[in-house]
């Protein structure tokens, strides 16, 4: 069944016209109602309870869900068209607006993907006991709670937890899987008369938990302590603080459902080969310390995840990608905000990327209290700001947009971004990209009123399908010349690798480990091949470069030669002296022949050198007809054992 919009103005403090809505978005439209949430709720609920709705509301959410939950109806689909586009001082009419981001409504969600995590409620409080044995006497009846003190004080008389001092050596893992290493661990003695005591201390203790309380004010356990599910930090002194994390704690008794933030191809992965280090971005920029090298590839601890995105906007090869929701989810709905923005008429719209907390919170403030968003500013919000990177802000000039501003919020990890956001510039050009760091409703709407120079958008808007780097290259083209170079910045993922001529030996080390196989070699003769659109810029083949011959040049080459493979150095190859067949690279071999030849012991004889310059098969042929023939040698001689020995032995 087609979805149906369920329209009211507000007590009339937006304009909706249902016949052009319904004409620009193809869906079919209720009357326009004025108080759906008040005087009205009885024509909501039947509305509701008529199937496919959408409420072109946000504000009162809770109360529809109730509504529906009352007459046993689905809940029904909301969007927010009020705060984003009906409140606008803007006289230019919104109808293009409205039609935009009513189809990006309808879109079908995307499933999430999540694994159950199980806290069956050991709770460890760490901190001084004048805070940490009042807290732990509330959580007491209702965890498994046992304290941890940092002060030297005797034991508490109460047992109604367990009591320890030490200091915590190390600690990792998330909500229900906690381990920590303690040193001047000292439990409690209870046994004999008067005042209780503290045991032998030890070091290397090792305990379990699936909470912890940090009430020492000290330095954190974990990076991105408030990404850390499961981890509790407040200050000490600070007594609302406290009480609010000792309530936070309670609750953490259960089932949980943990989201799976992203997903891990290893095959894809560049992080090293052979032992040589190549790509590190991810490992860089992951606030958590969720990452962490596994051989070849790098390995993504699910459990810490905090799901900002960042690793999966630098990763150069696809390997790591985000998945809550899917990329293609995020394209898909850049090119429908585009698409039905021009086909209700509009022009040149602008994209406003936000986060789903802050940013949209500024807008609602705006519309509510200042001036609104401009006709032209389409929000767009996503779960991970720092995941939109710079495949997602070229696809969205691509698609039609005619800018892209990003709106900070203040936790945005801007690590990702401070890379992504100079690329997309380059490859965009000036004046199409631009971000805001402020907090204010008003501030927001003035700098989004008052914009510099608009930029036309492309003339041929192009659909983003693909991987990210295909977007990437694809949005690229739209927006610029044919054939064009663009030069990059350094950390760039694109670009062509540039060898020196005179010290590269064609040993083709560098083949056997490009991970993308940007790098291969001629079966036929001596030559190193390059397909510049392939190349990661990873650093692998500079790394294991015995000769030290290969650089890199930052660079996005649009012309079709940058995927088709060219020679980046060949030489002659040399012909075997007995036979005439073609092997190794000649230079080389003349240099072997020279450094060896007379000078060293297995090739003294003129015989032996010679036998540098024959191909494989004639080289075993003349060992065989030489007079130190080692294939004359005979079998092996029967290798000795232990029990060889003791049967020798007399007292064995």
């Amino acid at each position: 069944m087609a979805k149906r919009l369920i329209l009211c103005n507000c007590s009339g403090s937006q304009a909706l016209d249902a016949g052009a809505i319904e004409q620009a978005t193809g869906l079919s439209c209720s009357q326009v109602h004025s108080g759906l949430c008040t005087t009205q709720t009885d024509r909501a609920a039947e509305e509701i309870g008529a199937g496919d709705a959408i409420i072109c509301c946000a504000q009162e959410r809770r109360i529809f869900e109730e509504l529906a939950a009352e007459i046993d109806a689905p809940a029904p689909g909301f969007t927010d068209l009020r705060d984003r586009a009906g409140w606008s001082d803007d006289p230019r009419p919104k109808l293009p607006k409205m039609a935009a981001l009513l189809a990006e409504a309808t879109l079908p969600a995307a499933s999430g993907k999540s694994l159950d995590v199980i806290s069956e409620g050991l709770c460890l409080i760490i901190g001084a006991s004048d805070v940490a044995l009042e807290a732990a006497t509330r959580l007491a009846p209702i965890l498994g709670v046992t304290v941890l003190l940092t002060d030297a004080q005797d034991p508490p008389e109460t047992r109604d937890f367990d009591t320890i001092r030490g200091r915590v050596k190390r600690a990792e893992g998330a909500l229900g899987q906690f381990r920590l290493t303690i040193d001047a661990l000292q439990q409690v003695d209870p046994a004999g008369r008067g005042a209780l005591s503290w045991g032998a201390p030890r070091d290397g203790a090792q305990t379990d938990c699936d909470v912890i309380l940090d009430l020492s004010g000290e330095t954190p356990l974990f990076p991105a302590p408030q990404k850390r599910e499961g981890y509790l930090r407040a200050d000490p002194g600070s007594l609302p603080a406290v009480a609010d994390a000792v309530l936070e704690a309670s609750q953490m008794i259960g089932t949980f459902e943990k989201p799976l933030y992203v997903a891990l191809e290893p095959l894809l992965c560049a992080h090293s080969r052979a032992g040589k280090t190549g790509c590190t971005n991810c490992l860089d920029v992951c606030p958590t310390g969720a990452i962490s090298p596994a051989g070849e590839h790098v390995d993504i601890d699910p459990m810490v995840c905090a799901g900002c995105g960042a690793c999966a906007a630098l990763c150069p090869s696809g390997a790591i990608t985000y998945d809550a929701p899917p990329t293609d989810m995020i394209f898909r709905r850049i090119q429908t905000l585009a698409s039905a923005y021009r086909k209700a008429g509009g022009a040149a719209p602008r994209l406003l990327v936000t986060d789903r907390d802050f940013g949209a919170e500024m807008v609602r403030l705006a519309a509510r209290h200042g001036r609104g968003l401009p006709a032209d500013v389409i929000p767009l919000d996503v779960s991970a700001l720092s995941g939109f990177g710079h495949a997602e802000m070229l696809a969205a000039l691509a698609s039609g947009f005619a800018d892209v501003t990003i709106l900070f919020s203040p936790t945005t990890e801007r690590d990702a971004l401070d890379r992504e956001i100079p690329l997309a510039q380059a490859i965009a050009g000036e004046g199409k990209i631009a971000t805001l760091d402020i907090n204010d409703p008003d501030a927001l709407c003035a700098a989004l009123y008052d914009p510099a120079a608009l930029p036309a958008p492309v003339d041929d808007p192009v659909l983003p399908m693909g991987s990210r780097r295909q977007v990437a290259r694809l949005s690229a083209k739209a927006m610029n010349p044919p054939d064009a170079m663009l030069p990059l910045p350094e950390d760039a993922p694109y670009g062509a690798v540039l060898v020196d001529t005179d010290a590269c030996t064609l040993c083709l080390s560098c083949v056997s480990l490009c991970p993308s196989g940007a790098l291969v070699e001629n079966p036929d003769m001596p030559q190193l091949r390059f397909q510049e659109d392939a190349c990661l810029q990873c650093g692998l083949c500079a790394n294991v470069c015995p000769e030290d011959a290969i650089s890199y040049e930052p660079r996005l080459n649009l012309a079709d030669s940058a995927m088709s493979q060219v020679v980046l150095h060949e030489e002659e190859p040399f012909a075997c002296i007995e036979c005439g067949a073609l092997f190794g690279v000649k230079s080389t071999v003349e240099r072997i022949t020279e450094k060896l030849a007379g000078k060293h012991a297995m090739f003294a004889s003129g015989d032996a050198a010679r036998m540098i310059q024959m191909c494989d098969n004639c080289r075993v042929k003349a060992q065989f007809h030489s007079q130190d023939n080692p294939f004359a040698a005979g079998e092996r001689p029967q290798v000795r054992t232990t029990d060889d020995y003791f049967s020798k032995r007399r007292d064995h």
